[in-house]
């Protein structure tokens, strides 16, 4: 039985048998080329989401799908007892172009964020210090398992999971001073992001990280970054501690790393290596043959500058026009982010949820976040022209919002351009605007 292009077939199947801790929306994808998505009704998005920063490379990148394949082929897994050629190949790259001296591999974001946790508690154990603890900043969002959970500054996410994971506190972020105020000399750890991307994408101030990553050496308190969003090229740098100047002893990523296969990475220094002895952490799937050439194949393609180089163009040119929209329509409020990582912020009268809903019917993706932000993180790939589409429609959204004076819930469709189907000419013309596509990046 194949329900693949039956949308309402597919929608009972997901109401009746998955456990709705997405509220998905009523659409399903048959394939993607590039920065689009196709509905199984044929209809084409612009994936300005990117599968919530996962799809570094875009959809259907040649060079990504021929690794995949081509290991598959070969080996999909084998246990962690032996040796692993691809694993030790992403290991070396990873640290050879971070601060890394070692990696450990796991399936997702919230499982490199864990590693990094229990090695910052493991490293002073097996010195014989007492200290464990961990100060996290409020907002943050380190992830959904319980441990992380209780990592993460927002109570909303572990209330209903109590009792709680203890030797966690929770600074204000950008907040120097409070920060300072809950270093005991049981803290192991000070854990932030660079830019929280969960509670509306709110970057880290220079001088607030300059400042954390002093007081650590001083205060003898390991730094952990997490990069589970940012890494990978999001921010115009393969990692966000590049822009600030700074290195961390600890450093998650996931997301993009795998361009879509499940993958995440705990990277440290040797000496903050030594907090994990044989037999003190693992995973079964973590490191496989099959995700570690996918992600080799991504790393390799985001180490090309043209690549890293046009996510700063592409950056500059949209957060300039998304501000000059803000300049002109009071129902954006901020806008703000790094490289193609950004945050808007719209007016009372608007709804990110009804956002959302709006802009999927005028053929974009997008994510909401809180009560009145969207989201952006499209794929690095994305050209000028396609960022440009995107601010066309918004604008032609704010301007229906003069009739409509805005929308609590999605208002009906406007046209804009994007709104075509996969067999026009105009579909097939923006499939060829990946990046590199004269060097088989787009798969035929």
């Amino acid at each position: 039985m194949s329900i693949d292009n039956d949308l309402e077939l597919i929608s009972s199947f997901e109401k009746e048998y998955c456990i709705n801790v997405f509220a998905p929306l009523q659409v399903a994808f048959s394939h993607g080329k590039g920065v689009y998505l196709y509905g199984v009704d044929g209809k084409k998005y612009m994936d300005m989401i990117g599968g919530i920063a996962v799809n570094s490379l875009g959809h259907g990148n040649r060079a990504l799908t021929k690794a995949i394949s081509t290991q598959a082929k070969k080996l999909i897994h084998c246990c962690n007892y032996y040796l692993i050629p691809q694993r030790a190949e992403l290991a070396y790259k990873l640290c050879s172009k971070t601060f890394a001296d070692k990696c450990f591999f796991s399936n997702s974001g919230a499982e490199a964020n864990e590693a990094a946790i229990k090695i910052a508690r493991g490293y002073f154990y097996h010195k014989g210090i007492d200290k464990n603890e961990i100060i996290t900043a409020k907002m943050s969002f380190h992830g959904r398992t319980l441990l992380t959970c209780c990592a993460t500054g927002q109570e909303k996410f572990r209330r209903p999971f109590a009792p709680y994971c203890p030797g966690f506190s929770y600074a204000e972020f950008n907040n120097f001073e409070d920060l300072e105020s809950l270093i005991t000399d049981k803290t192991a750890a000070i854990m932030l992001e660079l830019i929280q991307g969960e509670s509306g994408v709110n970057p880290a101030s220079l001088e607030y990280i300059k400042n954390v990553r002093k007081l650590c050496t001083d205060r003898g308190v390991l730094l952990i970054i997490d990069e589970v969003q940012t890494g990978i090229g999001r921010t115009g740098k393969l990692f966000c501690y590049e822009n600030y100047g700074i290195k961390p002893d600890i450093l998650t990523t996931a997301k993009g790393l795998g361009g879509g296969v499940p993958i995440g990475a705990m990277l440290c220094t040797d000496e903050v290596a030594k907090g994990f002895l044989p037999g003190d952490h693992g995973s079964t799937f973590g490191g496989n043959p099959l995700c570690c050439a996918a992600a080799n194949a991504v790393l390799d393609e985001i180490s090309n500058k043209f690549i890293l180089d046009n996510v700063i163009e592409v950056s500059e040119a949209l957060i300039a026009q998304l501000k000059n929209l803000k300049s002109k329509y009071s129902a954006i409020t901020s806008v703000r982010g790094m490289g193609l990582l950004i945050g808007i912020d719209f007016s009372d009268n608007f709804t990110a949820v009804g956002l959302k809903q709006r802009f999927l019917s005028e053929g974009f993706l997008v994510s909401s976040i809180g009560e009145h932000t969207i989201r952006i993180a499209p794929p690095l790939i994305i050209s000028k022209k396609e960022a440009m589409i995107f601010c066309n429609a918004l604008e032609k959204i704010l301007k229906s919002d003069k009739k409509t004076s805005g929308f609590k819930k999605a208002g009906q469709a406007i046209p804009v351009e994007i709104n075509k189907k996969d067999n026009t000419a105009e579909a097939k013309e923006d499939t060829k605007n990946e990046l590199n596509n004269d060097s088989n990046e787009l798969e035929e």
